[in-house]
């Protein structure tokens, strides 16, 4: 009788690595270690842009409340110091949304941050 190295536990292993390489391409797909290359690669570039997307998301919402206070005639640097100053709790994503939903309520922030200019 042949000698079996790791029988079902390999075949498991082997199963998990192609499924989580299904709709890749070529032999990427079919093939054990060239799928387990690809799924390595592949989660390394899942980890680093689970961090991107929080850095791009921060850009974006800065890049709202920007323009949203070039139209109010104030920078964004001076309206963000003149909330630190008013302790106004709001972070950017919320201050982005009332830029863009809510533009009376912004303005409100506008006047707020003018007002506690130091």
């Amino acid at each position: 009788m042949a000698r079996v190295r790791f029988g079902v536990a390999r075949h498991r292993k082997q199963k998990r690595i192609l499924k989580k390489a299904r709709g890749f391409f070529g032999a990427a797909s079919r093939q054990y270690r060239t799928a387990r290359q690809s799924i390595v690669r592949s989660e390394v570039f899942a980890t680093r842009d689970r961090r991107n997307r929080k850095r791009q998301f921060r850009r974006l919402w800065i890049t709202r409340i920007s323009a949203a206070c070039g139209q109010n005639g104030i920078s964004y640097s001076r309206f963000m110091h003149g909330l630190k100053c008013a302790e106004v709790a709001l972070d950017r994503k919320m201050i982005s949304e009332l830029a863009i939903r809510n533009h009376e309520a912004f303005v409100a922030l506008v006047g707020i941050a003018r007002g506690n200019q130091s």
